[in-house]
């Protein structure tokens, strides 16, 4: 039988071992963890780097299509960001002798329309004067990036006149229209047209136009006339 001493030395042996066994699964259970963890980081390395190279081939466009598409995605927002020009004083008071004498044409059309819509529109003018649009429209402003004509429509309903250049205009001579929108800039909005213009510049209010095939230094008293004369002649006059 064994003596008193030696039963405890065996319950210490007992106690020693069963701690040794808890520490090392304690050990194993933190591997697992940092396994575990690192595992965790690896991925979520590799899925970062995966979509940076998904999108490396496009720095030039949306779907490799170039320069032209990358700009047109972009939200068209009104901008100061125009070459700085001049043009001629005001210097008439005729809208109709101004034209002539420009060589643009003013005329005036019956109405398209006036629905909300939400699809894409096809105007029988160029640049449009009236017809369905959108629900929202377009803000007064300077605009470089061409908005969608159908909120552009909105505002002629309301009231505005819209000096319309084709986007591959030079630099000059859209600095040149921004000066002429500078002068005034109440109801009034410049803007691209993207939908293939045939006059270098115009300008629209509800139902009527003025379109000038080529710029020479008549054209702006032209615009400024047909600005003062139908600005605020829409059916919806809204602030």
């Amino acid at each position: 039988m064994a003596s008193r001493k030696e039963q405890k030395e065996a319950l210490r042996a007992e106690r020693e071992r069963k701690a040794q066994e808890a520490a090392a699964a304690e050990r194993r259970k933190r591997m697992i963890g940092f396994g575990a963890a690192g595992l965790l980081v690896a991925v979520a390395v590799i899925a970062i780097v995966a979509v940076v190279l998904a999108g490396g081939g496009d720095d030039d466009g949306a779907g490799g299509g170039g320069g032209d598409n990358a700009s047109e995605s972009r939200e068209a927002e009104p901008t100061d960001d125009f070459q700085k020009a001049s043009i001629p004083a005001a210097n008439g008071t005729n809208l109709d002798q101004a034209a002539k004498t420009a060589g643009c044409t003013v005329k005036t059309f019956p109405a398209e329309g006036r629905s909300h819509v939400s699809g894409r529109v096809e105007y029988k003018t160029n640049p449009p004067t009236s017809g369905n649009h959108f629900e929202v429209p377009a803000a007064d402003g300077a605009y470089k990036v061409a908005p969608e004509l159908e909120p552009l429509v909105h505002s002629l309903e309301h009231g505005r006149v819209i000096f319309w250049y084709q986007p591959k205009a030079s630099p000059q001579l859209q600095g040149q229209l921004k000066a002429l929108f500078d002068e005034d800039t109440y109801h009034t909005i410049l803007a691209p047209n993207g939908r293939d213009m045939p006059s270098q510049v115009a300008a629209s209010s509800w139902t009527r136009s003025i379109t000038c095939e080529r710029v020479n230094d008549n054209t702006w008293d032209a615009l400024r006339l047909f600005r003062d004369r139908y600005r605020d002649q829409a059916p919806e006059n809204v602030p």
